[in-house]
């Protein structure tokens, strides 16, 4: 008699198909043999292959959050035969019986697996802790591949914004959540959901702009009180939309955001990073004077019918560009009209710019 293995589950229906969920521990997920298909060619694999530069990420995870990580379950398919046994007056408990030699196959979490086992090897005292794992019985390769392809089909990432906003390890999250959110200008005009606003929008710039723009802002200054940090970050803004009175006819609702989107560059992303960056350049060189110079930003013409000053800087095409270049090269121009050296990256990306410039003169 074949060796076999019992655990207890629940017994479901889906798709007119018999499945179940277990509890396993994180030992046990570690010590059942999951079946490797890396070696096997894509159209004979029932998963895509496991990418191991994800697993130290993962792992960290775990190990950093030892005390309020979370997992969803894990879905896997069962190569063999299986015994459902329900308990006395129970038709959906009991328990399942597997052999040995089955091959499990992991549907939807593998880099989890992976990702547990390494973290194990750190902290082994995890290893009675459990996690749910949801079996359906394999039909076959095409099914294992349709299954893959169904969990998939509508998995969609959640906006950069709400990630911030919800993320309550992340000491620059916070920075920004709480220099938004106690800012009578910025929390009006801020979205804390959306990473890319609609046209007609309301609001002017995103958490994600705005959580960029702060860690910019605070680089070599924080010191790691957050409500000091955040208290730095809001004077300096609060300073600084005194020069940019749309950003205050938009929260006053005279003025749509659209139209300060589709006429200025200062009404996006690119320029609040930029703003942020040579804030942080200002805020080094001149903390008592900063006020006083931060006033010349007014002799920037941030007008994008201004293509002479912003295409191929914060445009390319007549479009608002998102390339990390861009954010430097208008880093740059806002450097300059403060009076502020650039930096030996800054300097490198505005040569290059002005041979690019040159040849297209050409």
């Amino acid at each position: 008699m074949k060796p076999t293995l019992t655990f207890p589950v629940i017994r479901g229906l889906q798709a007119q198909r018999e499945y179940y969920v277990a509890m396993w521990s994180l030992r046990t997920l570690c010590q059942i043999s999951i079946f490797n298909e890396d070696e096997l060619p894509p159209e004979l694999r029932a998963q895509r292959i496991l990418n191991r530069a994800r697993i130290p990420e993962i792992a960290g995870y775990i190990l950093d959050n030892p005390a309020d990580y979370v997992f969803s379950a894990l879905t896997v398919s069962i190569d063999s035969q299986v015994s459902f046994q329900p308990l006395p007056g129970q038709d959906e408990l009991g328990a399942l019986t597997v052999p040995m030699d089955a091959k499990f196959i992991i549907n939807d979490g593998q880099h989890r697996r992976a990702a547990i086992i390494e973290a194990l090897k750190q902290r082994p005292e995890l290893a009675h802790e459990t996690i749910a794992v949801v079996f359906f019985l394999d039909i076959g390769l095409e099914r294992c591949q349709q299954m893959f392809a169904d969990l998939n089909r509508y998995a969609i990432r959640p906006s950069r914004s709400i990630g911030l906003l919800y993320d309550h390890r992340n000491d620059k999250a916070r920075l920004a959540k709480m220099v938004v959110l106690k800012s009578p200008l910025f929390r009006d005009i801020v979205d804390m959901e959306k990473s890319s606003l609609a046209a007609r929008s309301r609001k002017l710039f995103t958490l994600s702009a705005m959580f960029n723009a702060c860690a910019d802002l605070v680089q070599g200054l924080a010191d790691g009180n957050l409500e000091k940090d955040a208290d730095l970050a809001r004077e300096f803004w609060h300073e600084l939309a005194k020069h940019f009175p749309a950003w205050a006819q938009v929260q006053a609702g005279r003025q749509p955001a659209s139209e300060i989107r589709e006429g200025f560059v200062h009404g996006h992303g690119i320029a609040l990073q930029a703003l942020g960056k040579a804030g942080n350049a200002l805020l080094q060189a001149d903390r008592k004077g900063w006020r006083t110079r931060l006033a010349r930003i007014t002799k920037i013409d941030w007008s994008r019918t201004n293509t002479s000053l912003w295409e191929g800087r914060a445009m390319i095409g007549g479009r608002i560009s998102k390339m990390t270049n861009s954010v430097i090269l208008t880093t740059n121009v806002i450097k300059e009209a403060l009076g502020l050296p650039l930096d030996d990256e800054e300097k490198r990306v505005e040569e290059a710019f002005a041979k690019g410039f040159a040849k297209r003169r050409k």
